[in-house]
């Protein structure tokens, strides 16, 4: 198992645009346990991986709209169909659902 979220540690970081500590944040974990998990030596919790798990579902769909510096971009940046709240934000400490309902709007061009 921890094979799999050392690949969507991966994927975050070549897809999403992400850093080290960028995955460290929004876990609330050191850069080294994030390194940890990348390198196997360890798995994250079970909420933590639920979490990391949703991100990799979110940047591979944003990956087929944006470049890597672009999804980190988008994660960071307030949208006003969340209220002017970060996606990351509402991914970490909502309800994922939000974000991935606008995903589901661009994919039906229907994005406002």
């Amino acid at each position: 198992m921890a094979s799999t979220f050392a690949n969507f540690i991966d994927n975050l970081q070549e897809h999403g645009g992400l850093k080290g500590v960028d995955i460290a944040n929004f876990t609330d974990v050191s850069s080294a346990t994030v390194h940890r998990w990348k390198s196997g030596d360890y798995s994250p919790q079970p909420k933590t991986q639920l979490l990391l798990a949703t991100l990799h579902y979110i940047v591979g769909r944003l990956d087929q709209y944006y470049n890597p510096s672009e999804v980190r971009i988008w994660l960071y940046q307030p949208h006003p169909q969340l209220e002017d709240r970060r996606a990351i934000d509402v991914i970490v400490h909502g309800d994922p659902k939000e974000v991935i309902a606008i995903i589901d709007r661009m994919d039906s061009e229907a994005y406002l």
